[in-house]
């Protein structure tokens, strides 16, 4: 049975707070998703990035986000057309117009057929080799925290992928607990 989808006021609180950086980031410019989201659609040969130039590592480390998200949202299983929809509201309005609807429909899609062809674990290791920074781990650790929480709260499920996630970047038990509290304190403000 399908969830009801959440209300737009709790989305839309969601997608601030995947914009603004962690509270264990200080001076942080903005989230990894929102900053890895702009380089996303950048090309190498693209006038606005120079002269620093295209940074791929970004825009693989945005895929990394998204998919450790996808994969706590997917945990139960279910991943009906309400939460596919939340789930692409509260990105895309991180990203701020950076990423297109189609660009992350794409990506979902293909997110879907790794996950059906590869499994879960083996896709949570996918991530983990690219998100090699421990502080990027935690941010990853927090956005995938505050997307499962669009559907009211993290199961069980979704706690479990969120653990193994954390072995993976290879953080202790602790840097779930502090993500969960992350957004659970960012919500209530």
């Amino acid at each position: 049975m399908a969830e009801s989808a959440p209300s737009k006021g709790l989305l839309d609180k969601i997608a601030t707070q995947l914009r603004r950086p962690a509270s264990f980031s200080p001076g942080a410019e903005g989230s990894i998703l929102a900053m890895a989201g702009a380089q996303y659609t950048a090309t190498s040969d693209d006038d606005l990035t120079q002269p620093t130039g295209f940074d791929p590592q970004a825009a693989v480390l945005f895929e990394a986000v998204v998919e450790s998200a996808y994969l706590v949202a997917n945990a139960d299983g279910q991943f009906d057309d309400a939460e596919r929809a939340a789930f692409q509201h509260v990105v895309l309005s991180a990203c701020g117009g950076a990423v297109s609807d189609a660009q992350l429909k794409a990506l979902l899609a293909d997110l879907q057929d790794l996950t059906a062809e590869d499994g879960v674990d083996k896709r949570i290791r996918m991530v983990g080799k690219t998100v090699a920074r421990p502080e990027q781990a935690r941010e990853v650790l927090r956005v995938a925290a505050l997307i499962a929480r669009v559907s009211e709260g993290v199961s069980a499920v979704e706690r479990e992928v969120l653990d193994k996630l954390a072995v993976e970047f290879k953080l202790d038990a602790a840097a779930v607990d502090l993500a969960l509290s992350d957004v659970e304190q960012a919500l209530r403000e």
